[in-house]
Formats: structure tokens, sequence, C-alpha cells
């Protein structure tokens, strides 16, 4: 069945980030979630992950006088996209390019340069640890996923950066995607009704844990609830 049309919003593109540890989905729900909106009609242009390309590329984990080119270019792509399109969905950001650097002291270009750039994302969407673990290959320095994810957490909190968990796999995570931007007034109150009327609203969920930043922690409730729903 074709989805209904529904209208581009006013005003200016509206910026996604998806921000989040190693294997946790980043990549397939940046491209799930652009797929989704073009169904839609709306424009929808998803940004891969340019520090990824770069070690690809190199074969190596960038040094630290590269990290700062890496996330200035990825912000640069971003804003490419944002000329061309209503949604620019971003699989991470400059954010994300400091936390594996390593290089998170306030007063470093790249940290100033990242927290300035996500301050301008208009959501930000962060994948949980629900997925299992697959290495891609990638020569990228950040300790364990519950560090990453901590650390992504940490600095969003630090800087009033509002953002939002989601969980789940394949169409569970996308629908918990958009209901999450639904609710935030990202996306078009009509394509949250849309979503409802195809019987998704219960699909996938989104959690957000106001008084614990603890991931392994938020991990247990999500595998609990997995199990008492089996």
């Amino acid at each position: 069945m074709t989805a209904p049309a529904v209208p581009a919003p006013a005003g200016t593109p509206k910026r996604i980030a998806l921000l989040g540890a190693e294997s946790t989905g980043k990549s397939t729900l940046a491209h799930a979630l652009a797929a989704h909106l073009q169904e839609r009609g709306l424009e929808a242009i998803a940004v891969p992950e340019t520090l990824r390309e770069w070690c690809e590329r190199a074969g190596r984990a960038p040094r630290p006088e590269e990290q700062l080119a890496i996330a200035e270019e990825h912000e640069r792509r971003v804003d490419a996209a944002a000329a061309r399109a209503d949604f620019v969905v971003a699989d991470t950001s400059a954010l994300l390019v400091a936390i594996y650097a390593g290089m998170l002291y306030e007063d470093g270009a790249l940290y100033r340069f990242a927290i300035e750039r996500q301050r301008r994302y208009d959501a930000t969407l962060v994948t949980g640890l629900d997925l299992p673990w697959r290495p891609d290959g990638l020569q990228r320095e950040a300790g364990s996923r519950e560090a990453v994810d901590a650390l992504v957490r940490e600095h969003l909190r630090r800087n009033g950066i509002g953002f939002q968990v989601v969980y789940g796999a394949g169409e569970q995570r996308l629908h918990g995607a958009v209901r999450a931007l639904s609710t935030a007034g990202v996306l078009p109150p009509s394509l949250r009704a849309g979503e409802e009327a195809e019987g998704t609203g219960a699909a996938g969920w989104v959690w957000v844990c106001e008084k614990c930043s603890d991931p392994a922690c938020e991990h247990r409730l999500f595998t609990k609830l997995k199990e008492a729903r089996r």
C-alpha cells in the first residue's frame, strides 16, 4: 500500500543526528529513516559517517591533528544536504569524532566545534546497546561500547543538549525513532497520525531515564521487558 503523502514542513530544513556506540545500528537507521520519509513524499537525505569513510580509506585511525578536519568535513556534508532537502539524517556528528579521538577538553578546538555544531541539530537520537556487537574492521579508538555510550550521554547532558534513546531491531527501531521525532515536533504531526493508522504505533519504544545515566542499568531493564513479552 502506498504511504500517504505528507506536506513538507515550512522553513529551514530539519537536521537529525544519530549518535551511539559502535555497532548500534546508526547507519542502518539513518538510511531507513531517510527512506521512510522519502516514501511519504518528503525530501530526505542520509549523510554517511565521514569518520568511517576516512578510516576505511586510510586503513588506520586518524591522528590527533587530523581529527578536526574530519569533523569539519562531516558537518560540511550535512550543510550541503540541508541545502537540498527538507530533512537531513546524519549518521553521527562531529561530537562522536571528538569522543572517538578522546579530545574532550572544553578549551579544545575540536570539542568546541563539535558542541557548537551539535546545538544546530533539531533532534539528537542515541541508539541503544540492545543490538548484538559485530566487528566492522575499522580502527577507531574509543574503548568498549558501554564507555562510548556513557560519554555520548554525558557530554550531551553536560552541554544541555536534549536527546532521546531508541531501542528495538529493524522496524521497531525505525518506528521508535519516528515516534520520538514526532513527539519532539521535528516531524509533521500528520506523519505520526499516518503511522498510527497503519498499525505501527506500538511496534517499538523509546526509553529515556531521567534519574539514571548508567547504560548497563538501562540495558538490563530493556532485556527484562523483552523477556516479559515472550
